[in-house]
């Protein structure tokens, strides 16, 4: 176990996440497990409409109502299973216990109240204190961002400030109840490199001093390798691989974690074409049988026709893979 990294706080077993429609059922997310400990950063990747942040959001109790619902499973948040959770018991548990920062900050923050205002109203939910002493609390969650002259930026607005000043406003508005868990999704996406890199380290610093728990979600394989300790690699609802971000890189064993590998560019090949993962993912609300990722999959066969169990290729290292059987 990594430095610094304790006891799980948090325990995911066979969620299952549908949104009934008129005409189908869509299977965001359908039967994941997964824990994390204080002080890890569990990363969840894979293409765009596989499930993660519907998984994010299922933790969260905010899936869209009254079409969506988790239909099985549980989350475990230190021994309470959240998913027996009342509306206004969820209440107490969002950003008290978990927090998420969203992928674009200008979506997260009111365009008509200054930042002072939106970070007291989530510090007064559970500090019940005068103005002034909100005001401190307010400036100490800038300063613990990395916001310069903090008393200051109380006063200004959202549409004041740049990409990376207000992702981390968001990220200070999230982490000031100081949360056991934050969920950060995709929250680089919408920022320069450079300012993306002090970001990463910001939250990597955060953790350090305080043993935040984080998910991280991303497509990006190289905010991965900086920022996690483990990796689930998510496909059509399903975690398809899980294992350390060592094992992920060095020995990925599903052919889906193997091609998202090999999207990514090589700064010491030369290539005519950049490499792609032919077809499509399946649609949520007509899923195959067998393997999910079987018509897109060079190495399928028959076998593959039924879904194949969850193998354990060692100690923390697992993957939904026919391949590994012995018999193949």
């Amino acid at each position: 176990m990594a430095d610094g990294i304790g006891d799980v706080i948090l325990e995911v077993n066979d969620l299952r996440t549908y949104i009934y429609t008129r005409t189908s059922v869509v299977k965001a997310v359908d039967g994941i497990s997964f824990e994390l400990r204080k002080g890890e950063t569990l990363g969840i990747v894979g293409e765009s409409g596989c499930g993660k942040t519907m998984t994010a959001l299922s933790l969260l109790q905010l899936i869209p109502k009254p079409a969506g619902r988790i239909v099985a499973g549980e989350i475990m948040l230190n021994g309470e299973d959240l998913v027996q959770k009342s509306e206004d018991e969820m209440r107490h548990v969002r950003g008290q216990q978990i927090s998420m920062i969203l992928q674009d900050p200008q979506t997260s923050l009111n365009p008509v109240f200054n930042i002072g205002n939106q970070l007291m109203e989530s510090l007064s939910l559970t500090h019940k204190e005068g103005k002034k002493n909100l005001l401190q609390r307010a400036v100490n969650s800038l300063r613990n961002v990395n916001v310069a002259a903090p008393e200051r930026r109380l006063d200004d607005f959202p549409h004041q400030m740049s990409g990376g000043m207000k992702q981390r406003v968001v990220g200070a508005i999230a982490m000031s109840l100081e949360p056991d868990i934050i969920i950060a999704d995709e929250p680089t996406t919408a920022l320069d490199v450079t300012i993306q890199l002090q970001y990463l380290r910001l939250l990597k610093d955060i953790q350090a001093r305080t043993g935040l728990a984080i998910i991280f979600i991303t497509h990006d394989f190289g905010v991965v390798a900086r920022m996690c300790d483990r990796v689930a690699v998510m496909y059509a609802g399903h975690i398809v691989e899980h294992g350390t971000v060592r094992d992920m890189f060095n020995e990925p064993q599903h052919p889906y974690t193997q091609a998202l590998m090999d999207s990514v560019p090589k700064l010491e090949e030369t290539v005519d074409r950049l490499y792609s993962i032919e077809g499509q993912p399946p649609l949520l609300w007509d899923l195959p049988e067998g393997c999910l990722f079987a018509e897109r999959c060079p190495h399928a066969r028959d076998k593959c026709k039924e879904y194949p169990p969850t193998f354990n290729v060692k100690e923390g290292h697992t993957a939904d893979c026919w391949r590994l059987d012995p018999s193949w």
